[in-house]
């Protein structure tokens, strides 16, 4: 039984696996959280693994008891593991200076955590850490953006524990507080008042001197510079003669605090004395002497010598922070001695602030010293303050005293000290021609003579002394010795005591002690109590040299200055003075208990001399403050003596007795004095005793009052005003004393005298205020408050009230400014003053508040004083209503009704209206509202609602509840932007306020306003409407927090939003037939709260919406408009970052189950809407989830579309289908996809009408206009977009609407001439621009990890101008990170397609044209147009795959290698509004190899007859390309490949053989394709004979011999040939007369068009359409032999269409050349055919153009269309006879035995021919590189390496002819091109520098082709012959770029069948990578032919190949249908 447990909280102390069900893992060490407990388990949370919830044993875990951890180390631990996370995140961003910092911090806080746990500190050390600690949390915080924790002292409040008001001021102060902190932890505070006491910690830490063999004594003092005198008394450290630091006499003797500084000693003036003495014989050397004479130091006298003064300025310590909370840091100094003359020696202080340089000289210290080392320190506040703070500094620490008070003056503070200065002394010679050696002796004695001990010091650090001994200045008879001295005599000694000054000559000789020559004294204190005045005193010297006569008889009775009133007489018998010499001393007094003023003490005195009483007044009045406080209860009793007789009428002195008390009570006031008050209130109330004053004290106000107006000087008329808490007090007192002695006699006639008195003071604020009498009116409202507070028992409660009512109702209502704010103070005390806590008396001040806040609040003036008044009042109301939880007083609730009913209403007014702008004090007033609402109970809201609606009348309460919804609203919908951001616990707080003040709100709204007459459904929705606000406020949004954090507000505060959702469904339950209301405005804000992530408010929420739809279907048939309404916010809220997969599933169970349960008549529409909301949320989800990010842009235009065709195909919804129009035309403009951009806009510009003149809005756009002029508008943008994206042919269909709508409907020429230009524009541009052909991508998407709109699909993507497979796939990979690349295109299996990861499968797919706008075409379409059609406006594209059937022979795979061609069908065709579309339809068919075979040679003969045309038209050509295709074709290991077709296909036991069945007509049209080929071949070599230089005439020989050598080869095939039929329909016409084709061939190229119609020989084996090695992104055509268009040339060399398909072998009359035996030369060969232009009977072969791949190779070399480019145009026109460039395969269906085909195809493909695209370099036999350098060296030779079971047969036959041609035959064909191109480098189209390595004319013998096809000496470096392409020329000419458009002809092998084999090997793990490639490659033979080793040979010994051949061919293309 799991029992819940109360908030436990443990440690794990053994790692726990978890290996449980639910088991949660722990290591050592872990915190965790407790939820449950059972017997053996804990059931709970750990912090470190957010929101797991599982099971531990209990052994596992220590539990802590939580009240006794010390909250500031909890608060560490959790801050450390918060700061933890991102400081781990700081890291990952690299963001280096955040995180080294916050290190630091963090382990500070550590190293402290750890010292509050050691609790080895005291409680001050243990408070000041703590401060420490939270101060550089609050730091940490405030710089990570974390919340700001509100704190008192060191601990964070409790929200709970004080009220929200109160709340509001911690966070204030807290705030405050974090902005000052440091990382240090030092914290810069707002001080309320400025710091007036100050102290100097100081310790002296080395002495760098050494002074002879003498001890030294240092006097250390504070000195001000500005006034040149000390400031402190001296502090003695005494020095040994072995040195500082040998000599410690005893434990901190060397340290002091200068005490009692005040802000004016601290300036830059402030400097620290070291008077240095040394101690030892007069004269330094008779010391050294005598320890030198007698090795030991002598015992004879010594004396105090000057030595040496050191001077350190203190300006920067003076100039300390005050605003810092901490202490300064203790700092250390060094500063040296300098020594003068000894007559200037009292003033070398002086002179070294000065800088008088010339006076003194610097004394040299002891070698590596620093002359004085000193620390310092300054610490602040009282001397108990600073000794609670720092105890270790006072610790043995020596008290040095200032010679003076503190600024600020304790009650407590007891001195009595006075300060001696011996200042100077003049000295008659005596007969002496030298000085004396003086030495001063001080003694205090008493009147007996005496000596007074412990009485007399020379300096703190030393011991009370008897008697004081000066320093000496050698022979100096007037010496200055500037020594002071302090007395501390008792004060009942202190009357008698004087002090005496001995004077002796010391003698340098004398061993005896100095002699008695004169003396002086001094009296303390004079006959009337004053003591000896400060100030300098010159005293009388008196001869003497008997010390037995110094008895203070004798000499007392002298002068001992002039004017000493206490002499006897003026010389003594015994004793004589010379009136030349004179000792001058100073003094000071520092007592609290003696005065040196005679009028201070005649006052005092003053019933003895009462004729001096007046003066004695008057001469108070003129003290100093510290002689009054001194005396200030005797001062007080003297004068309320005087004041009043015994009758207590008044005297003659009562009106300065009065003026005088005043100034008392003034000084009272001040800083200085603040400490006194508790004096004074001690005085009146036990000592004070004058019972009969209180008539007089009011007759004195009440006369100020009303003479207020008249007087000259204001000053005493506002120190009586601002005395009054004081008379007051007095006055009180004494009329209870005289009440408690009469028996209350006389009470009505004091009441009298005090209304009297308020009457009086009343009218002196009524007086019109001017500025010499507003400061007095000011100061008696500041006195208001604390005036009634002592009246609170001496008048009852009512009489107060009105007092209060009446003085401040007296100010006028246009007062000055000042004047109001002092009312308001007044205010603000009457309320935070004790009569705000008697019952009786609060009643009445709130009242009095409430009318003055009210007033104020509606003028909304002074805000900011009635905020602070208001908090004041709310503060006191929660500290009484908390302390009265149990029984709350029904004066209590009657003062919060009166709250209410006065405040609450006005409050919200005002704040409603100051919210609008940006006020300061709004913060403050809306936490008042807030402390205001959580006063308040349901029974006070109820009197409030009836206060509001009396007599049933509720317009009132409407208002009220309208203002305050809207209020609250406001507050919430900006998420409580009152209050800063980090405000969190006080947005917490405020609302739970809220939430329970709306929980009453709504009673009113059910009982007041549901009725049928009563409904008000404006209230309803706003009420509504902020509950959802109050749901939906991000502060509440749980999720987004921390998990500890979370956790906490759960804890302290529950999830709100839970309570108020289930709130506003009681509220909506309430509703009835009232819901209708409400339908579909609802819905949104019911839709916000459903999505909500919290499950049970979800699912409570959810049936809210069925209750909607029922209403409204029962209302109105239908519930459209909930339908509606909720679509329209579902879009609006999921882009707002709501809602989630999870709500998708509740969404549609819950809703569904309703439906289902309740079975309603509309069942099935709400079905279907059901599921119609749950795939738009699908889809909306998916869009959310890729609304960011650059990388997901792709995504979000898929996301677009499935928005955008769900908002017009499933629910009609025109404004969002516009909306998501916009978004993906955004979209693609950011893409830069003009063309997608163009074609979305045409969906808006569809739905327009020329003919509508309605005003038409565009989303984002608020300007409307009419709909035909939008669509114009739109026409333009879509023709601007299809302009820049290069598809005109989409253009120009706008183009001619616009025409006809400027020409027939609008009648606007000039704009119709501006779009027939354009229109032009774009045709032109059809036929000169180059357009980059794109290539087109399928991509798998697999995997149940990838986005719902993906998963498990296939698309199709279009690819970008110039991008290959590679740059592809890596794009993808960016959208895609996670994915992983299928490295094979086979379908993949059950488990990767449900599997948790992504998988993406890419190839390379061939379009499949199908141009219906050609398809009327009556003349040869040009190639620049037909183009177009076939890689655009595509639905059908094709792949293949090899497979192996049947028995594999490795002699030859031919056999049994297969075709698999799928054919994909696209949802819409491409280019359109997206870049990709889906794959809707699949089917796949087989090629049977034969078939393959005639693919194969079909193309490549097509290829070389292309390039007889180009060459007979252009002769000038370069001939490298031509040279190179024919040895690609002759040499090479296509013909070598004949051999294994010839082996695999032309026997008989292949046609009876299972694969050979049905195939005979594939396998006769295989033999009649390679006798053409023979045919093409023998006019190519004429040709190429007649063309080459000289350079390459022994390539062409090599040619003729290796061509004679291939037709042996064939010579049996004429039999066959022969045999298969006999018909004349099948035999193709004869050849023309050689002359004949000279004459035709030289008017070929002047012909353009007259020659569409003309057919070629053999008609039915070249075919229609001819789509031969059409490359990967051109479209393979299937064609209509019926309406097929034809491509025109300027040489009009066409085929065309038959309707009946020829036999494969023609029967005709053998040539004469013919021998049957195969002995001659050649086999049975069809004649030579010559193109000719006008013959009917003998159309020449289709010649192909070499219009090279705009994306494969550099673009500059096909930028060229001028007219001077003839052949090349020629060539690209003629090629599009045939639809394709370069295909692959070109399967016929007007084969005469296409009934035998053992395959079908769909039906558009039936009555044409199918024609492969394929790559742009698929020119398979010619041995030229298509591509370019720079493709080679950007081109992915990884793709090499592929796996490749799913590349397409026929790219993997393209990819074995770019392999096969690195062999030997392109190597020779390359370097013939190479001397060529050294010969006629002006015409070629290679450079010399396009090579390495000039090639020498025979290729290697590591060339050599073995026996059986591998060259094993050359594979294994094919990988380094791919690297060494070299860079071409961007900038080429016209000749250049023809010459390339030659070099694009590739090798063309046969045996590429035996490659696709292989490569199927090597998918199926046979194989690895490239260098198994290479192998198969080589393999395939590179020379005569693989099947002829001996041909191979003379391959072998020709010249070396160059790089540029091998590499051409071997680098592959990345993009033919290879996977990556």
């Amino acid at each position: 039984m799991w029992i819940p447990s109360n908030n436990k909280y443990g440690v794990a102390i053994h790692n726990w696996h978890g290996d449980v069900r639910f088991g949660l893992a722990l290591d050592v060490g872990d915190s965790v959280d407790i939820v449950e407990e059972c017997k053996f388990w804990y059931r709970g949370s750990c912090p470190r693994k957010s929101r797991t919830v599982g099971l531990f044993p209990k052994t596992y875990i220590h539990i802590k008891d939580l009240s006794k951890i010390d909250p500031v180390v909890a608060e560490c631990t959790q801050v450390l593991r918060e700061w933890s996370e991102i400081w781990k995140r700081l890291y990952v961003d690299r963001e280096a200076y955040k995180f080294q910092t916050l290190r630091k911090v963090m382990f500070s806080i550590l190293e402290s955590r750890r010292e509050l746990l050691s609790a080895t500190m005291t409680q001050d050390q243990t408070l000041e850490l703590q401060m420490m600690v939270v101060s550089k949390i609050d730091w940490g915080n405030r710089k990570l953006g974390l919340d700001l924790v509100p704190r008192e002292g060191p601990l964070a409040v409790d929200p709970h524990g004080i009220g929200i008001v109160k709340l509001y001021n911690v966070h204030v102060s807290s705030a405050d507080n974090a902005k000052a902190s440091s990382s240090r932890g030092t914290l810069r505070r707002k001080t309320q008042r400025k710091i007036l006491t100050h102290h100097l910690y100081f310790c002296m830490r080395d002495f760098g001197h050494r002074i002879g063999g003498d001890d030294a004594e240092v006097y250390f003092f504070l000195y001000d510079g500005s006034h040149m005198r000390p400031l402190s008394e001296r502090f003695l450290v005494k020095i040994s003669k072995d040195g500082f630091s040998n000599y410690i006499e005893k434990l901190h003797s060397n340290c002091t605090v200068f005490t009692d500084l005040g802000a004016a000693d601290l300036n830059e003036d402030l400097h620290l004395v070291a008077v240095v003495m040394r101690v030892g014989k007069i004269i330094q050397s008779d010391s050294i002497k005598k320890i030198e004479k007698s090795g030991t130091f002598g015992h004879g006298p010594t004396f105090r010598r000057p030595f040496g003064v050191g001077v350190l300025s203190l300006a920067d310590i003076a100039h300390f922070d005050s605003s810092l909370e901490q202490s300064s840091d203790e700092r250390e100094y060094s500063f040296k001695l300098f020594q003068s003359e000894e007559k200037d020696f009292h003033l070398l202080p002086e002179l070294i602030i000065k800088k008088s340089s010339g006076k003194y000289s610097p004394i040299q210290t002891s070698q590596g010293t620093q002359g004085i080392v000193v620390s310092l320190k300054l610490l602040h506040g009282g001397l108990g303050q600073a000794r609670q703070e720092q105890p270790l500094l006072f610790q043995g620490s020596t008290i040095t005293r200032k010679m003076g008070f503190p600024d600020v003056i304790m009650p407590g503070d007891v001195r009595n000290d006075l300060f001696l200065t011996l200042e100077r002394g003049e000295f008659e010679r005596g007969g002496k021609n030298t000085g004396k050696n003086i030495l001063v002796t001080v003694v205090v004695l008493d009147v007996t003579g005496n000596v007074l001990t412990d009485c007399l010091w020379g300096a703190s650090g030393m011991d009370s002394q008897p008697q004081y001994r000066s320093m000496i200045l050698y022979h100096q008879n007037a010496p200055s010795w500037n020594e002071m001295l302090r007395l501390s005599v008792q004060i009942d000694k202190f009357a008698t005591a004087h002090v005496r000054f001995e004077f002796r000559h010391c003698s340098t000789r004398d061993k005896t002690e100095p002699k008695l020559f004169a003396f002086s004294f001094a009296r303390l204190m004079d006959t009337g109590g004053a003591t000896l005045g400060d100030g300098q005193h010159e005293l009388y010297v008196y001869k003497c040299e008997d010390p037995a006569k110094l008895q203070a008889s004798n000499y007392l009775r002298l002068q001992c200055r002039p004017r000493d009133a206490q002499a006897k007489m003026d010389c003594g018998g015994c004793f004589s003075r010379s009136s030349k010499e004179v000792f001058v001393l100073r003094s000071l007094l520092c007592s609290t208990k003696l005065t040196q003023n005679a009028d201070l003490l005649s006052l005092l005195q003053w019933r003895t001399y009462p004729e001096t009483i007046q003066d004695s007044l008057t001469g108070v009045l003129r003290l100093n403050d510290e002689e009054l406080v001194k005396f200030l209860q005797d001062v007080l009793d003297a004068l309320f003596a005087m004041f009043s007789n015994e009758e207590g009428n008044s005297t003659q002195h009562s009106g300065l007795v009065f003026h005088v008390l005043v100034s008392i009570f003034s000084l009272l006031q001040s800083n200085k004095f603040q400490h006194f008050r508790p004096v004074m209130n001690e005085y009146i109330e036990n000592h004070f005793a004058a019972a009969l004053v209180y008539k007089g004290l009011i007759t004195s106000v009440e006369h100020m009052a009303v003479f207020m107006t008249k007087a000259e000087h204001p000053d005493p008329f506002q120190k009586c005003f601002g005395s009054l808490e004081y008379i007051f007090k007095l006055l009180i007192q004494s009329r209870r004393l005289f009440a408690r002695a009469t028996g209350g006699q006389y009470e009505d006639s004091f009441r009298r005298d005090l209304h009297s008195l308020f009457t009086a003071l009343n009218g002196m604020l009524a007086v019109p205020s001017y500025d010499v009498i507003i400061p007095t009116q000011e100061m008696l409202l500041n006195s208001t408050g604390v005036v009634l507070e002592q009246l609170k028992d001496t008048l009852p409660a009512p009489e107060l009230g009105m007092l209060a009512r009446n003085m401040l109702d007296a100010i006028p209502r246009g007062a000055p400014i000042r004047l109001i704010q002092a009312k308001l103070h007044a205010v603000k005390d009457l309320v935070s003053g004790e009569l705000f806590h008697e019952d009786d008396s609060r009643t009445v001040v709130l009242s009095v508040a409430c009318k003055h806040l009210r007033m104020h609040l509606s003028r909304r003036d002074e805000l900011r004083l009635c905020a602070e008044i208001l908090s004041e009042i709310l503060s006191q109301l929660y500290d009484l209503q908390k302390e009265q939880r149990d029984k709350v007083t029904n004066t209590l609730q009657h003062d919060l009704d009166s709250l209410c009913k006065n405040i609450l209403g006005i409050l919200i007014r005002t704040i409603s209206i100051i919210m609008e702008g940006s006020n300061a004090v709004l913060p403050q007033l809306v936490s008042c509202l807030l402390g205001l609402l959580q006063l308040l109970d349901e029974t006070h809201y109820k009197r409030y609602w009836d206060e509001l609606s009396p007599n049933k009348d509720p317009r009132d309460l409407k208002e009220f509840l309208s203002k305050s919804l809207l209020v609250y609203d406001e507050l919430l919908t900006q998420d409580w932007h009152v209050f800063p951001n980090d405000w969190l616990v006080m947005k917490l707080a405020a609302n739970d306020v809220l939430r329970m003040s709306l929980e009453e709100f709504a009673k009113p709204l059910v009982y007041r306003f549901l009725g049928p007459q009563a409904f008000d459904s404006q209230l309803w929705w706003s009420y509504f409407s902020l509950a959802v606000s109050f749901l939906t406020q991000p502060s509440l949004q749980l999720e987004q927090y921390r998990e500890p954090k979370r956790l906490k507000i759960l804890h302290s505060h529950g999830d709100m939003r839970v309570l108020m959702g289930f709130q506003i469904l009681s509220m909506w339950s309430q509703l009835g037939e009232q819901k209708l209301h409400f339908i579909p405005s609802m819905v949104g804000p019911f839709l916000e709260v459903t999505l909500v992530p919290e499950p049970a408010l979800r699912k409570a929420t959810l049936s809210v919406f069925y209750d909607m739809m029922q209403c409204e279907q029962a209302a109105r048939g239908s519930f459209r408009l909930v339908e509606s309404e909720l679509i329209d916010k579902l879009d609006l809220l999921i882009s707002e970052n709501k809602g989630d997969d999870e709500y998708r599933e509740l969404f549609s169970t819950i809703l569904l189950e309703k439906v289902q349960m309740e079975n309603p008549n509309w069942k099935e529409a709400g079905i279907a809407f059901i599921a119609s909301v749950t795939r738009l949320l699908e889809r909306l989800l998916d869009y959310r989830s890729v609304m960011q990010g650059e990388e997901n842009r792709d995504k979000r235009m898929t996301c677009t579309v499935n928005l955008l065709n769900f908002y017009k195909n499933e629910i009609n919804r025109k404004e969002m289908y516009l909306r998501y129009i916009y978004k993906l035309h955004n979209l693609h403009l950011q893409a830069e996809n003009y063309t997608e951009a163009g074609f979305t806009l045409k969906l808006y510009a569809s739905m327009l009408s020329w003919d509508r003149e309605t005003q038409s809005f565009a989303p984002f756009d608020n300007s409307g206009q009419p709909e035909w002029q939008r669509k114009e508008r739109l026409y333009h943008e879509i023709l601007k977009y299809f302009d820049k994206g290069k598809c005109w042919e989409k253009g120009i269909p706008l183009c001619k609407e616009l025409a006809q709508l400027y020409e027939t409907r609008r009648f606007d020429y000039n704009k119709l001439s501006e779009i027939l230009i354009q229109e032009a524009k774009f045709f032109q541009n059809i036929l000169t621009q180059l357009r980059p052909e794109p290539e087109y991508f399928r991509v798998g998407f697999y995997g149940m990890g990838l986005p719902l709109f993906v998963r498990n699909k296939q698309f199709v993507y279009r690819g970008l101008e110039y991008e290959r497979i590679g740059a592809f796939t890596q794009r993808l990979q960016t959208e895609f990170p996670s994915a992983q690349i299928l490295g094979n295109n086979s379908p993949p299996d059950n488990a990767i397609l449900n599997a948790p990861d992504q998988f993406i499968q890419i190839s390379n797919v061939r379009p499949v044209g199908d141009a219906q706008a050609l398809k009327t075409a009556m003349v040869p379409v040009p190639e620049k147009i037909a183009r177009f059609y076939e890689v655009n406006d595509v639905t059908r594209f094709i792949y293949d795959r090899p497979v192996y059937k049947g028995t594999v022979d490795k002699d030859n795979e031919f056999k049994s290698l297969w075709i698999e061609r799928t054919i994909l069908e696209i949802a819409s065709p491409l280019p359109g509004i997206l870049r990709w579309y889906e794959v809707k339809q699949k089917t796949m068919q087989e090629l049977a190899p034969v078939e393959y075979a005639c693919e194969i040679i079909s193309n490549a003969g097509k290829e070389l007859s292309e390039l007889i045309v180009q060459y007979k038209r252009d002769p000038k050509r370069n001939i490298n390309p031509f040279s190179m295709r024919l040895q690609g074709t002759i040499d090479a290991n296509v013909m070598g490949g004949i051999s294994k077709y010839q082996e695999a296909f032309f026997s008989e036991q292949f046609l009876k053989s299972p694969q050979g069945a049905g195939q005979q007509a594939n396998v006769q049209r295989l033999k009649t394709l390679i006798l053409e080929q023979i045919q093409i071949l023998e006019q190519a070599l004429e040709l190429h004979g007649q063309l080459a230089p000289s350079g390459v005439q022994p390539l062409h020989n090599r040619l003729l011999e290796r061509f004679s050598q291939l037709k042996q080869s064939l010579s049996g095939m004429g039999r066959l040939k022969r045999q298969h039929s006999e018909s004349i329909v099948n035999t193709p016409l004869p050849p023309l007369p050689t002359e004949q084709r000279v004459a035709q061939a030289s008017t070929s190229s002047g012909l353009g068009a007259s020659s569409a119609t003309h057919s070629t020989a053999h008609s039915n084996y070249v075919y229609d359409l001819d789509e031969i090695y059409t490359r990967p992104g051109d479209t393979p055509r299937p064609v209509d032999p019926l309406s097929s268009y034809q491509t025109l040339s300027k040489e009009s060399l066409s085929i065309p269409l038959e309707e009946a398909a020829a036999p494969p072998v023609p029967n005709r009359p053998r040539s004469q050349n013919f021998v049957g035996n195969g002995a001659m030369d050649s086999p049975e060969v069809p004649p030579k055919r010559q193109p000719t232009i006008n013959s009917p009977n003998a159309p020449p072969l289709p010649p192909r153009g070499i219009t090279p791949d705009k994306r494969a190779s550099n673009p500059l070399i096909f930028n060229d269309f001028g007219g001077d480019s003839v052949g090349r145009r020629h060539s690209q026109q003629q090629q599009q006879q045939h639809g394709q460039k370069y295909s692959v395969v070109d399967i016929s269906y007007d084969d005469p035995e296409a009934d035998q085909q053992p395959h079908s195809l769909p039906p558009s493909f039936q009555d044409g021919h199918l024609s492969v695209c394929f790559a742009p370099n698929d020119f398979r036999d010619s041995g030229i590189s298509t591509t370019s350098s720079r493709e080679l060296n950007h081109m992915n030779l990884n793709n090499l390496s592929e796996d490749s079971s799913s590349i397409s047969a026929i790219t993997v036959q393209h990819r074995e002819h770019c392999r096969i041609s690195s062999n030997g035959s392109l190597d020779y064909n390359a370097s013939a091109s190479m001397n060529i191109t050294q010969r006629e480098s002006s015409t070629s189209s290679f450079d010399v520098e396009d090579f390495p390595v000039p090639p020498p004319p025979i290729p290697p013998k590591s060339l050599a082709v073995s026996s059986n096809g591998v060259d094993e000496t050359h594979s294994p470096h094919s990988t380094q012959l791919s690297y060494q392409h070299p860079n071409q020329n961007l900038n080429q000419n016209q000749n250049q770029t023809q010459n390339q458009n030659q070099n694009q002809n590739q090798n063309h092998s046969t045996n590429s069948h035996l490659h696709l084999a292989q490569q199927q090997q090597q998918q199926n793990g046979d194989g690895d990578g490239y260098s198994s490639l290479q192998h198969q490659v080589n393999g395939l033979g590179l020379g005569a032919g693989s099947g002829n080793p001996a041909a191979a040979q003379p391959a072998a010994a020709e010249a070396p190949l160059p790089a540029i051949a091998s590499h051409s061919s071997s680098s592959g293309h990345p993009h033919d249908g290879g996977t990556f």
